[in-house]
C-alpha cells in the first residue's frame, strides 16, 4: 500500500487553495528517526501563501488530519509528523502479500515489449574469467527485473565469433593442433595453440602473413576454414555451457559478431546514401563534432570494417528483429565513449529510436585493489572461482550444520549465490575488491546471509506447523514487527528503482536489509507463542520469506530451503 499517497490526500484535502495532490505528496519525507513518526511534510512551503511561520502551519495542520491508517500527528517545529496505524498498515500490507505472493511488486509499465541485453559476450577459443562475471550477472539481473515489470527480455550473449585471431588459431592448429587434445580439453587446448602462435610468430613474421590468408580464406567462405572455426566455436560454446548452468543462466540467442558479416556492406551503403561518408587520410568516417565527439571510423583504410561498423549492424538488426521499446548493452565503463558514437551515427541517420538505446556500464572487479589479472596477462578462470566457493561453503556447511541433507546442492546454491550477490550488492558503476572468504561469509552483508535468514523463516514456519489463516485480522502493532513491516511494504518502489536506474544493487541492498530488521525482530519477539497474534505473526515471517525469495530470483540467486 502507498501509505505517503494516503497522507498525501489527507493534507491536499486541508490546502486544496495553495498546493495540488502532486505538490504534496513530492514535499513529503520519510524521518531519519522513527521517534519523529512514519512520514513528515515540511510547513514551509505553505508559510508564504498563507503569511504565517511554518510552525504555527504545522500545529493547525496537526490537529485537523485524521485517517483510519493514521495513529496520532505531532506538529514538531515545522514539520508535520504523522504516525501511521500500524495494526492497520500491518493488517493491510500481510494481506497483499499473502494473497499476491512473488507477484507483489509487479508491474506491467512494459506492456510486453520487447527489451534486447547484450551481454557477457566471451570470446571464442578463450576462457571466462571473473573478468566476464559483471556483464553477465548484471544483464541476467536487469532481464528479471525487466520481466517483474512488463517487459519481454531478450537475452543476447554477443560472441566476439569473428576476426583475425580465427586466422591465426587455423594456422596454429594446422602446425601443432590434434583433434583428440582440443576435443579432451577444448578451450585450455585452443589457448595454449594461440599463445604458442604469438610465441612463434615473433620469430618468424612469414606466420603472421599464413594467418591473415587463411583469415581471408574464412571471410571468403573457404570449406576447410569454415569447417574450423564451426568446430572451434562449437567446441568453446560447450564449455561456455557449463559456466553458465553453474550460474543458471540462459540466453535466447548467441548471435555474435560472425552473424553481423554479411549485414555491413547494407550500413556502409546507408551511410553513403545519407551522404554522411566522408574520407579522411584513407579512411571512411562520419564527422560527429557537433556531438562534441571524434569522429566514427567506418572502414579502415585497407577497406576492413571495424566495431561500430558491425554493432551499427546488430543495432539495425535487432530494431527490424524485435521492434524493440528498449535496447541495452551491458558493457563496461572503458566503452561509454564507443555507446555515445554509436547513437550519435544512427541519429545522423535519422534512426529516432537510437534514443532507446541504453549503455549500462560497470565498473572494475580487483583484488588487493589492482585489476583482476596479473602482469602475465593470467586471467581468474569464474569457473575455479565457483567451484572453490562451493567448496567454502561446504566448509561451513559441515561446521554449521552436518546432518544437512543435499549438503554438496546447497553448498552449489550458497556458493554460487555468494559469488553473484557479492557483485550485484555493489552499485553497478563502482569498482569492487573480491576476496572470496569474505564473500562466502554466512554473517555480514553477504548473498548466505540473506539465504540464511531465508531458511530460517521456512525453519520457523516448519517448526509452527499451522495452517496461516489470513481471512482474519493480521494486524500487529509492535515496533521490531513494524520496521519489518515497513520494509516489506517498499518492495514495488525497490523494484521501480532498480527498473528506472538500471541498477541490481537497490534490490540486493534491499534483501539484506529486510534480512536485518527480520533477525531483530526474531531475536525480540517470542513467534510461536500461543497467543491471539501467533497467526498474524506467522503470516509476517512467511511474507519475509516470499520477499527475501523474490528478491533474490530477480538477482539469479537460488533460496535453498534448508542451511
Amino acid at each position: 500500500m502507498d501509505y505517503k499517497k494516503i497522507v498525501a490526500e489527507e493534507i491536499q484535502k486541508l490546502v486544496a487553495e495553495h498546493l495540488t495532490y502532486d505538490q504534496v505528496y513530492q514535499l513529503l519525507e520519510v524521518p531519519k528517526y522513527t521517534e519523529h513518526g512514519d512520514v513528515a511534510f515540511p510547513a514551509f512551503a505553505l508559510a508564504k501563501a498563507l503569511r504565517k511561520a511554518p510552525q504555527a502551519i504545522a500545529g493547525e495542520l496537526a490537529e485537523q488530519l485524521a485517517h483510519a491508517y493514521i495513529e496520532k500527528v505531532e506538529p514538531i517545529g515545522p514539520y508535520v509528523n504523522v504516525f501511521l496505524n500500524k495494526k492497520a498498515v500491518t493488517d493491510t500490507v500481510l494481506h497483499e502479500i499473502a494473497a499476491e505472493q512473488g507477484e507483489f511488486g509487479t508491474a506491467n509499465i512494459g506492456l510486453g515489449g520487447n527489451v534486447p541485453i547484450d551481454m557477457s559476450s566471451p570470446n571464442i577459443a578463450k576462457p571466462i574469467s571473473m573478468g566476464h562475471l559483471r556483464s553477465t550477472v548484471i544483464g541476467n539481473a536487469l532481464a528479471n527485473i525487466m520481466k517483474k515489470v512488463g517487459y519481454n527480455p531478450i537475452k543476447i550473449n554477443h560472441l566476439g565469433d569473428w576476426g583475425t585471431q580465427f586466422g591465426k588459431l587455423i594456422v596454429a592448429y594446422k602446425l601443432w593442433g590434434s583433434e583428440e587434445k582440443v576435443k579432451a580439453e577444448p578451450i585450455n587446448e585452443l589457448l595454449t595453440l594461440y599463445v604458442r602462435f604469438h610465441a612463434e610468430a615473433e620469430e618468424n613474421d612469414e606466420l603472421n602473413d599464413e594467418a591473415r590468408a587463411w583469415f581471408k580464406k574464412l571471410e571468403d567462405g573457404d570449406e576447410e576454414a569454415l569447417h574450423l572455426w564451426t568446430w572451434f566455436r562449437s567446441e568453446s560454446l560447450q564449455e561456455f555451457m557449463k559456466i553458465y548452468d553453474m550460474l543458471g543462466i540462459t540466453f535466447d540467442s548467441f548471435n555474435g559478431e560472425a552473424f553481423y558479416n554479411d549485414k555491413m556492406d547494407e550500413v556502409v551503403e546507408l551511410l553513403d546514401n545519407a551522404g554522411i561518408l566522408t574520407q579522411d587520410r584513407g579512411a571512411t568516417i562520419v564527422d560527429l563534432e557537433k556531438y562534441n565527439l571524434n569522429p566514427a571510423l567506418i572502414k579502415k583504410s585497407d577497406g576492413a570494417t571495424l566495431y561500430i561498423t558491425r554493432d551499427l549492424a546488430a543495432a539495425i538488426y535487432r530494431k527490424r528483429t524485435y521492434d524493440f521499446s528498449m535496447s541495452l548493452y551491458v558493457v563496461g565503463n572503458e566503452q561509454s565513449n564507443h555507446f555515445k558514437q554509436l547513437k550519435a551515427v544512427l541519429k545522423e541517420l535519422g534512426y529516432d529510436w537510437a534514443e532507446d538505446m541504453h549503455h549500462v556500464p560497470f565498473g572494475l572487479i580487483t583484488q588487493g585493489g589492482k585489476k583482476l589479472s596479473t602482469r602475465q596477462g593470467k586471467v581468474i578462470l569464474l569457473e575455479e572461482v565457483l567451484n572453490e566457493a562451493t567448496d567454502l561453503s561446504l566448509k561451513q556447511i559441515n561446521e554449521k550444520n552436518p546432518t544437512l541433507e543435499n549438503k554438496e546442492e546447497v553448498a552449489k546454491a550458497v556458493g554460487v549465490g555468494a559469488v553473484v550477490f557479492h557483485d550485484l550488492k555493489n552499485d553497478r558503476l563502482n569498482n569492487f575488491d573480491f576476496d572470496l572468504e569474505e564473500v562466502v561469509q554466512f554473517e555480514g552483508e553477504t548473498g548466505p546471509y540473506v539465504q540464511y535468514t531465508n531458511a530460517r523463516g521456512l525453519s520457523i514456519l516448519r517448526k509452527a506447523d499451522a495452517e496461516l489463516e489470513t481471512a482474519y485480522d493480521l494486524g500487529l502493532d509492535d515496533a521490531y514487527a513494524w520496521e519489518v513491516v515497513k520494509l516489506l511494504n517498499n518492495f514495488p518502489e525497490i523494484i521501480l528503482q532498480a527498473y528506472e536506474k538500471f541498477e541490481p544493487s537497490v534490490v540486493a541492498k534491499y534483501t539484506i536489509q529486510l534480512s536485518q530488521a527480520f533477525n531483530k525482530y526474531y531475536g525480540n519477539t517470542k513467534v510461536l507463542v500461543e497467543d491471539d497474534q501467533r497467526n498474524a505473526r506467522l503470516v509476517l515471517v512467511k511474507a519475509v520469506t516470499t520477499i527475501l525469495q523474490e528478491g533474490l530470483r530477480l538477482l539469479g540467486v537460488q533460496s535453498p530451503e534448508k542451511m
